[in-house]
């Protein structure tokens, strides 16, 4: 049994929340990005909260740490391709300025949740 349920960490709950935000900016993407970095930037905005799912059924705390630095890493990746997305005008900053608010909250979430298993 999992120590943790992964639906009430709120981390998980950010993480959850980002992914139909990421995925309408990407519906705008030329289709010639569509096996590119429209399905990467996809598969890393659902990895977040798969990975914090995946650690809470993880038999102990350094496991589940170790599952929330992974989504933290992808955390990071969703962050750096919205910013190349921007750059080559697949979108602009200002579309992504809501995500970038609520990944940085995700990303304090993972971190402040790792901190407290950790301890």
């Amino acid at each position: 049994m999992a120590k943790h349920n992964f639906k009430e960490i709120k981390a998980w709950q950010k993480a959850k929340a980002l992914v139909p935000l990421v995925y309408n900016i990407v519906k705008v993407f030329p289709s010639d990005e569509k096996y590119a970095l429209t399905s990467q930037i996809k598969r890393v905005a659902v990895s977040i909260s798969s990975n914090i799912a995946e650690g809470s059924g993880r038999n102990t705390a350094n496991d589940f740490a170790h599952f929330l630095d992974i989504a933290l890493g992808s955390a990071f990746e969703l962050e750096s391709e919205l910013l190349v997305a921007s750059d080559l005008m697949l979108t602009n900053e200002e579309k992504c300025v809501s995500i970038f608010t609520k990944l940085n909250e995700t990303q304090k979430l993972i971190v402040g949740f790792q901190n407290y298993l950790r301890k």
